[in-house]
């Protein structure tokens, strides 16, 4: 019996639409009336703590994430850094995929910086993580303070990209892009028909 020969190529990434099942089934993907924190509203909203609270799901999700980092010839890793909160656990998790530390950032009056001992040597190659990037400003904050001091930031990895893929000068991976539709609230269609409006993450009526 002759044996099938070992190529060395990797399992395909599974498709879009599975890791929209995932966030769904873990109740993250959320769908009906919400008010963002920009204050425009939006018929769909992403909250990635109910994914992450599962470790199972939180390290596969981090996993195929990595996956795509390396895929796409990002190179090696020494570190992993996310702002707080959203992007501790991700860092943790793409971290331990990656063979590398895992650091986060904590804002101090008003800007995100390191603290309780974490440090970055200078050349260190960073990659920045976030669970969700809608503009992206605490992902480029992170990135400003860490070239700052003096690491090399060469990438930005996020579980969820509602940003359009912006663009941080840096290489971007993201498992789920989601571009739903967003309303000034003077004109929101879902605010006519009388739906009413939720707070992300708050699961209450806006303005109660």
């Amino acid at each position: 019996m002759m044996r099938r020969k070992k190529t060395g190529k990797t399992k395909p990434l599974r498709a879009q639409r599975d890791f929209r099942a995932d966030f769904k089934k873990s109740g993250a993907f959320l769908e009906g009336h919400f008010v963002l924190s920009s204050g425009l509203h939006s018929s769909a909203y992403v909250q990635c703590a109910k994914a992450l609270e599962s470790p199972r799901l939180a390290g596969k999700l981090c996993r195929a994430l990595a996956k795509k980092w390396r895929a796409g010839g990002g190179g090696k890793i020494d570190c992993v850094v996310g702002p707080a909160l959203g992007g501790i656990v991700v860092a943790y998790e793409l971290a331990r995929a990656l063979g590398c530390r895992a650091l986060f950032m904590e804002r101090v009056e008003g800007k995100l910086t390191l603290r309780r001992g974490f440090a970055l040597e200078a050349g260190e190659r960073v990659l920045v993580s976030e669970d969700v990037v809608t503009t992206g400003g605490s992902a480029q904050e992170t990135i400003m303070e860490a070239e700052r001091l003096g690491a090399r930031v060469v990438g930005v990895a996020a579980l969820v990209d509602r940003g359009g893929g912006r663009s941080f000068g840096k290489p971007f991976v993201s498992l789920l892009n989601l571009q739903p539709p967003i309303y000034d609230p003077a004109e929101c269609p879902l605010c006519k028909r009388g739906i009413p409006a939720e707070k992300p993450g708050s699961r209450t009526p806006a303005g109660k």
